[in-house]
């Protein structure tokens, strides 16, 4: 099907602003939702908390269609969720990324959401061990 909803983290912006833009390209109705963490100190490696952060230049903040905040605890859940339940290992920020892409996707009756998984957790092993083994 085609992508009707793409939902992203702001970090750099790039991932973003380059997949939103080609998006928009191909078809304006695709809605793009941006991701930041909802506080300035949060546990999403990154990623940005742009009303405190420095913005990188090329970031346009109008190319979003809508904005929402993920706490690093309800990435956290994911991360737990992903592994028990999938047998997947996500790094913080595709586990924010999977959490705002369901966020989207549950207020939808139809649509496709697509979101963007930016790291693997090679880097992320002790944190991913401390969240996993909470109960």
């Amino acid at each position: 099907g085609k992508v009707t909803h793409f939902v992203a983290g702001l970090g750099t912006t790039g991932t973003f602003m380059g997949t939103g833009k080609r998006l928009k390209e191909l078809n304006q109705q695709t809605e793009l939702i941006s991701l930041q963490p909802e506080t300035a100190m949060h546990g999403l490696e990154g990623w940005k908390h742009l009303p405190t952060a420095k913005v990188p230049k090329f970031y346009d903040p109008t190319l979003a269609d809508r904005s929402l905040e993920v706490s690093s605890d309800t990435s956290y859940e994911y991360i737990r969720y992903a592994a028990q339940l999938e047998g997947l290992l996500l790094s913080p920020s595709a586990a924010a990324n999977l959490a705002g892409a369901i966020e989207v996707a549950e207020q939808l009756d139809e649509g496709v959401v697509v979101t963007i998984f930016p790291d693997n957790s090679d880097k992320y092993q002790e944190i991913l061990s401390q969240i996993t083994n909470r109960k």
